[in-house]
């Protein structure tokens, strides 16, 4: 019954922390993808993918230094998501 309930609290903190993060900035305020996509590649990212999750702009790539990046970014500023 113990162990139950340790892996318990143990699923619910990973989920937890694993929770994504969510923008509410109004669609009509964002700036476009293009100028998101151009913004974040002149910083030096390559971007495989660009889409939206949860409100965000979500990008999957490389950073500059080519390691493999997925982060979430304001759309209305272009600011890492927490």
């Amino acid at each position: 019954m113990k162990s139950l309930l340790v892996l318990s609290a143990l699923i619910a903190v990973s989920g937890a922390v694993m929770a994504e993060p969510t923008c509410h900035a109004a669609k009509d305020k964002w700036m476009t993808q293009a100028s998101f996509k151009q913004s974040m590649e002149s910083q030096g990212y390559k971007i495989k993918t660009l889409k939206v999750t949860n409100g965000c702009y979500e990008i999957y790539g490389h950073d500059k230094a080519g390691k493999r990046v997925e982060m979430s970014f304001d759309p209305e500023t272009g600011a890492l998501a927490k």
